[in-house]
């Protein structure tokens, strides 16, 4: 099933039906079905798929690592919609530890700040590629306990969009605030997503 409605596409279960779901954020200039193409790789029979769709393929502006202020208002929005989006899962009746976030490049920099921002005890976060967003990261605006929520977030050594201090960093964050946090650093790779993230995503998913 595949389905649409404004910015967000829909696969796998009905959102009413599911007992679970996962919201997949996609990378600049991809769309919704570029990631929602990872669930032939994911154990995700019994998940509704919610994929929302950045305006013009663009979550925001600038580098991740540029000053906040720089990528407003359309960091704001494209948090906003994630929320609408989690807000509709709790609608249909879904509890929060059984909402997951699977983001790549831009779309994993969106998931960690979203998650950051609004801790609570979620399925997990999958982060590929990415971390969290601004020149410097304002531990003011991250909030709440993840009461041992899995994590994983993945990149490159050498990824040319993402730095590897900042990865680290948002690992550091996750943990401090609760999650379980495992960290997979790939020497000499590409900005890209790795087979081992996937399998580490896939033993999450599988004891959830």
């Amino acid at each position: 099933m595949h389905t649409h409605k404004k910015d967000i596409t829909y696969q796998g279960q009905p959102l009413a039906q599911a007992s679970k779901a996962i919201i997949m954020i996609h990378g600049r200039g991809a769309n919704p079905d570029s990631i929602l193409g990872l669930a032939n790789y994911l154990q995700l029979d019994d998940f509704a798929l919610i994929a929302p769709a950045a305006t013009q393929r663009t979550w925001y502006p600038y580098s991740f690592m540029a000053p906040v202020v720089q990528n407003e208002p359309s960091l704001s929005s494209a948090l906003e919609l994630i929320d609408a989006v989690v807000q509709e899962a709790l609608a249909a009746g879904l509890q929060t530890e059984n909402i997951y976030f699977l983001g790549f490049s831009q779309g994993a920099c969106l998931a960690s700040e979203y998650v950051a921002r609004n801790a609570q005890r979620y399925g997990g976060l999958f982060v590929y590629s990415g971390g969290l967003i601004g020149a410097e990261l304002n531990k003011e605006n991250y909030q709440g306990d993840f009461q041992e929520m899995p994590v994983i977030i993945g990149c490159s050594d050498r990824d040319a969009h993402i730095p590897l201090q900042r990865v680290k960093d948002s690992s550091a964050v996750f943990a401090e605030m609760g999650a379980q946090v495992t960290e997979r650093i790939y020497p000499n790779g590409a900005h890209t997503i790795y087979e081992d993230e996937l399998e580490l995503t896939n033993e999450v998913l599988g004891e959830s």
